[in-house]
């Protein structure tokens, strides 16, 4: 493959850190700057390129980072900024990138600009967030719902208005049609830019302009009561309004300002409206966060469907992307099981386009059960009866059978998967047959063969079991990958083509070196990889 032809994130693996459960280096509990250090050589065994870190700056932890005092400073519960660059420079040693969680959505409530903008109706930066008057009869300027729960409208005493805040009351809403925010955020991305960070991903990009007229959402038909109340509602003029395509060609315009950087978005939209946040003519971002495999039931049919609507709905020149699980959303082995989270991470490597991998998930970390007394995560409190906490899926990384999992020396802020002994870093390295050496083996073959980084994308058969497509870049290998998405055997004829290879990757070992035809059958929760001998395309 020519590598002169794609960048870095076309071509690589982002992983995800969530620095607050990666590794503590000072013995507070709580992982660190430092800590990431420690464990760059273990990514890069890995066959990690990109390090995706969230938020690490100054803030009172309202939500735990997402709620921003200081866009150009490092929080002294991670560290300082010389540890920061420290990681910067030897990342980019052992040639990783590392991208940096933006969040430019809301600030904390104790950021200097929210402080001087309530402070009075004629402080010069009132205007930087989003003041309404009450309705005549004093109720709230109109019916947006919080997604943490409640209403989106804080009444504020001093200045007799109401300030919109999407997420907690703590994290108020920029106004970002005020140029002098827009300015002000640009500003914070030179400061990163400047330092060598190779690119960022905007949290809630959608989320970023309101409608102008601040009319009411309409009530959400498909509502039930299990789920969280902010979906009463369909967030149709608080979300994904026109003006936000306007703000993300400025932010990529800043980027393209570098040598290539790159920008990804957070993004929880209908395809059809995803793809618009690529921009016209590759304006927008480079990778607006695919979350289709976090979303479709794990079905090979409606996978299958999924994969075909987002392909086909791409953009020209448009880079695909996908996501298994992140920190925001329970863990691939919870939703689907130990067995079959192997054939997901088959999946993730060979879709087509970048794939992201949460931290853990490459040993099969679970998602915890937290006891309610020990609920840290705001939406999980303030929506108690309805289990939404993402605590489960944040708890700390689990590297080995010490004490507390080689993650510290002291008792970590989350608790500790109860299994952490056996499914642990230093434990699967050692198990030829673990989920981390599968991981280690998968990621290596992705990276060798350019039919799995730039080949295309032919999708051969889905039924209610099983999935299977071919890729092939042009001029090298044909793969097909076949995977069994149930528990139980299946069997499957493919038809119209003439299919000669041998597995040369599976979730059962055994199998590597098979020969394989068109007809052929898996075991329950079996996935393989077929290099073929016979020319497809």
């Amino acid at each position: 493959m020519d590598q002169k032809n794609y960048l870095w994130w076309q071509t690589g693996i982002i992983y995800q850190v969530y620095p607050r459960s990666f590794q503590d280096s000072n013995g507070d509990g709580v992982g660190d700057l430092k800590g990431i250090l420690q464990r760059l050589d273990y990514m890069q065994w890995l066959g990690i390129t990109a390090i995706w870190i969230s938020p690490i700056y100054p803030s009172p932890m309202a939500d735990f980072g997402y709620d921003i005092s200081d866009y150009t400073g490092i929080h002294p519960l991670f560290g300082t900024m010389d540890d920061f660059d420290e990681l910067l420079q030897q990342a980019h040693k052992r040639n990783m990138k590392v991208i940096l969680d933006l969040v430019p959505n809301h600030t904390s409530h104790q950021h200097p600009w929210f402080l001087e903008s309530r402070s009075s109706k004629t402080n010069p930066k009132r205007d930087w967030y989003i003041w309404k008057d009450p309705l005549p009869d004093g109720t709230e300027p109109n019916n947006w719902l919080s997604v943490f729960g409640g209403s989106a409208w804080e009444w504020d005493e001093t200045t007799g208005q109401y300030y919109y805040h999407a997420f907690l009351k703590e994290q108020p809403d920029l106004n970002w049609r005020n140029p002098e925010v827009q300015q002000a955020m640009l500003n914070a991305m030179h400061f990163w830019l400047d330092k060598g960070v190779d690119g960022f991903r905007v949290d809630v990009m959608w989320h970023m302009i309101k409608d102008e007229q601040f009319r009411n959402n309409p009530a959400n038909p498909e509502y039930q009561e299990h789920m969280a109340t902010y979906e009463k509602l369909l967030p149709v003029y608080s979300t994904d309004q026109p003006e936000v395509h306007d703000i993300v060609r400025k932010m990529r315009r800043v980027l393209n300002s570098y040598e290539e950087r790159m920008m990804i978005g957070e993004i929880y939209l209908p395809i059809h409206k995803l793809i618009t946040y690529y921009g016209t003519d590759g304006s927008g971002a480079h990778l607006p966060f695919n979350f289709l495999l976090l979303a479709v039931p794990w079905d090979a049919q409606y996978i299958a469907s999924a994969i075909a609507e987002y392909e086909g709905a791409l953009p020209k020149n448009a880079w695909p992307n996908w996501v298994l699980g992140n920190h925001d959303q329970p863990r691939i082995t919870s939703r689907v099981g130990l067995q079959q989270a192997k054939v997901a991470a088959i999946l993730l490597m060979t879709l087509r386009g970048t794939p992201t991998i949460y931290y853990g998930d490459e040993i099969g970390m679970t998602d915890v059960p937290i006891p309610f007394d020990e609920v840290q995560d705001p939406q999980g409190l303030n929506m108690p009866d309805k289990n939404l906490s993402r605590d489960p899926e944040r708890t700390p990384m689990q590297w080995d059978d010490g004490e507390y999992a080689g993650f510290s020396k002291v008792k970590p802020w989350l608790r500790l998967s109860a299994i952490y002994k056996r499914r642990n870093v230093e434990t699967e390295k050692k198990d030829p047959y673990s989920m981390l050496c599968f991981y280690k083996q998968l990621i290596e073959l992705r990276q060798k063969e350019p039919s799995f980084i730039t080949g295309n994308y032919r999708p051969i058969h889905a039924d209610k079991q099983s999935l299977a497509f071919i890729r092939q870049a042009p001029n090298e290998k044909a793969f097909l990958v076949v995977l069994n998405l149930s528990h139980r055997p299946c069997y499957l004829n493919i038809q119209h083509i003439k299919i000669e290879g041998k597995v040369i990757f599976s979730t059962s070992p055994e199998l590597h070196g098979s020969a394989i035809t068109e007809r052929m059958q898996l075991s329950g929760d079996e996935g393989i990889i077929v290099e073929l001998s016979n020319n497809i395309l």
